[in-house]
């Protein structure tokens, strides 16, 4: 059984043009871009970093999967995850201005969803929905969503991770409104 592949086959296709599109901004700019991201698992940052000169623009993520490695690298305390109530846009917002701080970057990308395939009853616990932020200098620009695309969850995660992409872009080109 062969495990070779090639690079036409990661990243998803769906993200080619978008990565390319915020590498360059990034790069024109001398910015930088921190990753938080929770149900995406990692898609996003390794997305990031298959682009050429990623060290220039990149300095760093968190995979905050679990709610204990929110304890240990992200701020959160106890009470936090007391009160959890599945992801939002200021769970989302608390992560991005939690590692932009501590990575000292430009900007700080944080996602939290449901990719499914199972969920709960409320709207944030349905496969699909997803929350996410930019925090920058000028503020915390958040977005919230559903992708239609019910329990499948590596659609999910890949449209998970291009819904943020896209935020990204609109908050460096300066088209996204607080």
């Amino acid at each position: 059984m062969s495990t070779s592949s090639t690079s036409t086959d990661f990243p998803p296709q769906a993200l080619r043009q978008i990565l390319t599109e915020v590498a360059e901004l990034l790069k024109s700019r001398g910015e930088t871009l921190s990753i938080a991201e929770t149900a995406a698992g990692g898609l996003i940052s390794s997305s990031i970093l298959s682009t050429p000169g990623a060290s220039k623009i990149y300095k760093g993520g968190l995979t905050l999967y679990t709610l204990p490695s929110r304890i240990a690298y992200a701020g959160w305390t106890q009470e936090t995850i007391s009160n959890y109530q599945g992801p939002t846009t200021d769970i989302v917002t608390g992560l991005a201005k939690h590692v932009r701080k501590d990575l000292e970057s430009t900007y700080t990308l944080a996602e939290s969803g449901t990719a499914g395939p199972t969920g709960g009853a409320t709207p944030n616990r349905k496969p699909g929905y997803v929350a996410l932020a930019v925090d920058c200098e000028r503020g915390t620009f958040t977005k919230e969503l559903n992708t239609e695309l019910g329990g499948d969850r590596v659609a999910n995660m890949v449209q998970f991770a291009l819904e943020g992409l896209k935020l990204l872009k609109s908050v460096i080109s300066g088209e996204a409104k607080l």
